[in-house]
């Protein structure tokens, strides 16, 4: 299992939600990365944790991980950087990005953990 916690919410996250897109990315992230991603820091570490049919849960909100970029795990491992898509019946997804479902945009609270599990 993987699982961190929101240390921050960059001011601009809230304009992704009509993207239904979240940013997160880990404590090293710069200051133009803040402001648009939600900051977290790992409390349980797990390498190549983004696996498609895994749950992805924020806070009480569940996930099923659907598709996975070529890149996600590896940028999420070095630096906790991906880009959440809160949109299913995409039928490409970018290298840095995961897919999941439903598509429900999540409420984000400093304080919120997130999880990855089978």
């Amino acid at each position: 299992m993987y699982k961190t916690i929101v240390t921050e919410i960059g001011e601009l996250v809230p304009a992704f939600a009509e993207e239904r897109l979240v940013v997160l990315f880990g404590p090293e992230a710069t200051s133009e990365l803040r402001a648009i991603s939600v900051i977290h820091e790992a409390i349980e570490k797990q390498e190549n944790a983004l696996v498609v049919g895994r749950t992805l849960t924020i806070g009480t909100q569940r996930y099923e991980i659907i598709k996975v970029g070529a890149a996600a795990n590896k940028n999420f491992d070095e630096h906790g950087h991906v880009s959440v898509y809160f949109q299913e019946g995409i039928d490409e997804v970018l290298p840095g990005a995961i897919i999941v479902g439903p598509g429900q945009f999540p409420e984000i609270n400093v304080g919120n953990t997130i999880e990855i599990h089978p």
